[in-house]
């Protein structure tokens, strides 16, 4: 069965939305426009394109990268690898970056079961919490960044479940503030 790893920044109150400066929200860029740039901090990013096999990523998160993504050269692995996108209502995949179309988080579920290495899903709120709803997530990549945002989407869901246990297998904090976190799920 393939790992299913969500990677995300993250504030220290959870808010995962608008790291990278999208348009239309209080706080958009708030992982670049307060906090010094600390490349040690981000070595977990460059590890995340190497160890991943595919990238998933909600409708709208997909839409977002589509445009851009393709053009960087800092996203070149992720670029190479094919991409799955889960949305129950869009119709066709972006031509400049082409995706698998997915519709549910059952059919997450049977790409999991697939041969292959981990999948890494990339921003993607919304999908993150229903991933881990079901059951789907296997390890957590986390920058949590030295900031509370207050209102924004947040990483973890709010439905009345369960208690997940996590086991950190990973942690550092820079200079600068940020600390990288990973847990894996305990099942």
């Amino acid at each position: 069965m393939r790992t299913l790893i969500v990677t995300a920044f993250v504030s220290v109150d959870g808010v995962m939305e608008a790291p990278g400066g999208e348009a239309e929200y209080r706080n958009t860029g708030w992982t670049f426009k307060d906090i010094d740039f600390d490349p040690a901090a981000y070595e977990i990013k460059g590890r995340e394109q190497e160890e991943t096999t595919a990238l998933l990523l909600g409708r709208t998160s997909y839409e977002a990268f589509a445009p851009v993504w393709p053009t960087m050269d800092d996203f070149a692995g992720y670029n190479a690898m094919p991409r799955y996108v889960v949305s129950s209502t869009l119709t066709e995949d972006d031509s400049r970056w082409p995706a698998t179309i997915l519709r549910s988080v059952d059919d997450v579920a049977k790409l999991k079961e697939t041969e292959g290495g981990p999948i890494a899903v990339h921003g993607s709120a919304t999908l993150g919490k229903s991933l881990a709803d079901a059951g789907l997530v296997d390890r957590y990549h986390l920058l949590v960044f030295p900031v509370l945002l207050g209102a924004g989407k947040r990483l973890f869901s709010e439905a009345d479940k369960d208690k997940t246990m996590l086991k950190l297998v990973e942690c550092d904090a820079y200079p600068n503030g940020v600390q990288k976190q990973v847990f894996e799920v305990v099942r």
